[in-house]
């Protein structure tokens, strides 16, 4: 995509279909006039006496508890610099989009015009009422650090200058776990800071902090070392001057153990690197370019440890490892600020996560056999589910601890019980799915492109690293459409019927043939059937053309469904092909089996869809608690339908006794622990939260995921084809371009899985 293509995207994504990322849902009934009573006049007023006569009661009746007001003046927006603050607010909103994806935060971000730090504090104090906690964002230093500590000593609730602390914390992990790597003290060390912003001041107050000696500290910005001759620098800057001669940063990191980078891309180069001491640790922070490329420093010394901001390489340091989880962890207990004992809870909190073992869902999401505590692994992955359940009850407890804390917590197995269900209606699984197909990305035909919307997917598939598409349709039409939406991108387009493709159809047909001569296909069938762009793209992948592909936008699923049957063989040891739709619901994840396929499954069909619906919940990181669901509960039915899911059952239970799965149950009932417990304390679900249905035949799996799909508009990946030997897979009819993205890099994951699979039997 060219510039101007991107700049278009990115407009278009922030005004439609509603301009902005956030809004405000109601939380309560409101459907009567009874409801409105309660809501607004006249039973309001209930609430507003409680609170008139206990301030604290505001937390009880009102969304204080779980509001954070983001908070800017637009004087330091990204490395756009003081651009305002209507222009800064789109920044806002985004960060107010973090904190609810990941910590289930709730925010209004309010933009403040004025530059006087005195205004600025009056104005933040005078809204204070409103809020359980304040961000403080993109405020210019040096005016930051007054700002924040201003309203620090002032405010009765949590503030915090993410800018600063953010960074400073996460890397403050990451130097605690490479120090131990490197076999070094903190209090030895002799370190390089190249930059001496906001940033730079707070991490190195909080490396001192971690042992770190004020006097083997060497800080730089952008003219060179600070020295305390310079009249330009700020009393926080002055504290890491030095007297003497200035000193050239390249003699500097001479011998020196540590490098933190916050300044510039490129400043650190190999020769520098290489007169480091041994097992150097570099923190090369300056995005989008680190001081110096992971790849090379990695390239120059093998024992160098080293972090960067980048997503692309290993020990990224982020800072949404850290703010949602620390406000989280401040809001629970109703902390009146975020101290410097929260703040290190959160930095050991970090690092003692990296050392334990890792879930096979980030090890999914991240392409990895086994990630584990070492050079490319010191930090914690922004994917793994475990930071909300590990840094927000650390920073709760440091708040008890210090005496901040006005609503202490006391069971600490139910308040993370509580934290794991706040991030059950977040759309982290597309993230996971994305980053591990951009991880090892395949060539993927797509059948139909020379409709727009399958143009679109292939282009973000394409710029986004999740795969390279293959174009098939019409030429023209392609180069039109592409030429539109400045898809630049030269990439392979192939119409199945122009003549310059008859030598491909003629081998393809007589591959076809031969597999198919003695099952009613002539060879001038086979000839005919290579003119049709699903035939055609079938065999691209079965001839190794492609590694993937995905089709059935423009036409009924039956129709698309029936070429893939007739090309592509099952899978090994696989009875029959069947489907699964992935639901994004509130409570997670859920696999839904068989939503296309096989229309009356036999017992030993429900078996083998159980078992494939298994394995592909497990390719996704998540391990699966079947239920197999009917209108009956453990026999109270005799019927045919019911019967079956009874046998499927008994049949599992013996022969896969490693499998969480019960039924025949009724989904209310495998829904709802609550029920499930008390009526049927028997069952293998007691006690455990399903996330996979297994339905007794087609009708009922489509009905439901559809309902789910178009009443609550719960997002949904599939259908996701099970049993089949090669990676393919059909979108519905009129998928949008966003399910056909996802159902891209489903493709992608496919064709990996199947190649790590097929090098396995090679080996």
């Amino acid at each position: 995509m060219n510039k101007e293509s991107k700049r278009r995207e990115a407009l278009q994504y922030h005004a439609e279909p509603t301009p902005g990322k956030i809004q405000v849902v109601p939380t309560k009934k409101y459907a009567t006039q009874r409801d409105l009573s309660l809501a607004y006049s006249p039973g309001v007023a209930e609430p507003c006496l409680e609170i008139a006569a206990n301030k604290e009661d505001v937390y009880k009746y009102t969304a204080k508890g779980n509001l954070v007001a983001v908070i800017s003046n637009g004087t330091a927006v990204l490395g756009l610099g003081d651009i305002g603050p209507e222009a800064g607010k789109p920044v806002m909103e985004g960060k107010g989009l973090l904190f609810k994806i990941f910590s289930d935060i709730d925010v209004f971000d309010i933009e403040v015009d004025t530059k006087n730090v005195e205004e600025f504090i009056q104005t933040v104090k005078n809204i204070a009422p409103t809020f359980g906690g304040i961000n403080l964002e993109d405020i210019k230093a040096p005016e930051s650090f007054e700002i924040e500590r201003r309203l620090i000593e002032e405010l009765d609730i949590p503030v915090m200058h993410d800018d600063q602390h953010g960074t400073a914390i996460i890397s403050s992990a990451a130097l605690i776990n490479a120090l131990e790597l490197a076999g070094k003290k903190a209090e030895d060390v002799k370190m390089v800071v190249s930059g001496a912003g906001s940033a730079a001041i707070a991490c190195t107050d909080l490396y001192v902090s971690l042992g770190v000696k004020v006097e083997n500290i060497l800080m730089y910005n952008s003219k060179g070392l600070l020295t305390k001759d310079n009249p330009s620098l700020s009393d926080l800057q002055l504290k890491y001057a030095i007297d003497g001669a200035k000193i050239e940063l390249a003699e500097a990191v001479k011998d020196a153990d540590v490098f933190i980078g916050l300044s510039s891309g490129d400043i650190l180069s190999p020769a520098m690197l290489l007169s480091m001491a041994k097992n150097p640790i570099v923190f090369a922070m300056a995005n989008p370019n680190p001081e110096i490329d992971y790849n090379l420093a990695v390239e120059t010394r093998k024992d160098v440890i080293m972090a960067t901001g980048r997503s692309d390489f290993p020990n990224q340091v982020n800072n949404v490892l850290g703010f949602p989880y620390i406000f989280r962890g401040a809001l629970d207990v109703r902390a009146t600020k975020i101290n410097e004992a929260m703040k290190m809870a959160a930095v050991k909190a970090l690092a003692i996560l990296a050392k334990e073992p890792v879930p096979e869902q980030v090890n999914v999401a991240y392409g990895a056999t086994k990630l584990g505590f070492g050079q490319e692994y010191i930090i914690p992955k922004p994917f793994d589910p475990r930071l909300i359940t590990v840094v927000a009850p650390a920073v709760a407890r440091a708040a008890m601890e210090s005496g901040v804390a006005k609503n202490p917590i006391t069971d600490w197995a139910a308040y993370e019980d509580v934290l794991r269900e706040r991030m059950g209606n977040d759309n982290k699984m597309v993230r996971l799915i994305t980053n591990r197909a951009k991880l090892d990305p395949k060539r993927i035909v797509f059948a139909e492109a020379d409709q727009l919307n399958v143009l679109k997917a292939a282009q973000i598939v394409y710029e986004d690293g999740i795969g390279f598409p293959i174009l098939l349709g019409n030429k023209e039409v392609i180069l039109e459409l592409k030429a539109e939406l400045g898809f630049d991108a030269d990439l392979e387009i192939i119409d199945p019927k122009t003549d310059e493709e008859e030598e491909r159809r003629n081998r393809f047909a007589n591959s076809f043939w031969e597999s198919r001569e003695r099952r009613g296909v002539s060879k001038l069938d086979a000839q005919k059937f290579m003119r049709e762009r699903n035939y055609f793209a079938a065999m691209m992948v079965n001839e190794g053309e492609a590694d993937a592909l995905v089709t059935g936008h423009s036409r009924s699923y039956p129709s698309v469904v029936k070429p893939m049957m007739q090309l592509i063989p099952k899978a090994q040891n696989a009875s029959l092909i069947a489907t699964a739709n992935m639901m994004l619901t509130s409570r997670g994840p859920m696999f839904l089996s068989d939503t296309a396929i096989n229309i009356n499954p036999s017992a030993q069909d429900l078996v083998n869809i159980a078992v494939m619906t298994s394995k592909t919940a497990k390719m996704f990181g998540v391990e699966p608690v079947i239920a197999m669901v009917s209108f009956s509960n453990f026999g109270s039915s005799t019927s045919e339908s019911a019967s079956k899911v009874r046998e499927a059952v008994a049949y599992l239970h013996k022969n896969h006794p490693e499998m969480i799965v019960d039924g025949e149950i009724q989904a209310d009932f495998a829904l709802n622990p609550e029920m499930l417990q008390e009526k049927f304390p028997f069952s293998k679900l007691a006690g455990k939260k399903v996330n996979t249905l297994i339905f007794p035949n087609l009708e009922s799996a489509n009905i439901t995921y559809k309902l789910l799909k178009e009443l609550y508009k719960v997002n949904s990946i599939g259908p996701i084809m099970m049993g089949m030997g090669k990676p393919v897979h059909i979108f519905q009819l009129g998928a949008s371009v966003e399910e056909m993205v996802n159902m891209a890099a489903i493709a992608v994951i496919d064709a990996q899985e199947k190649e790590i699979k097929k090098n396995k039997l090679a080996q």
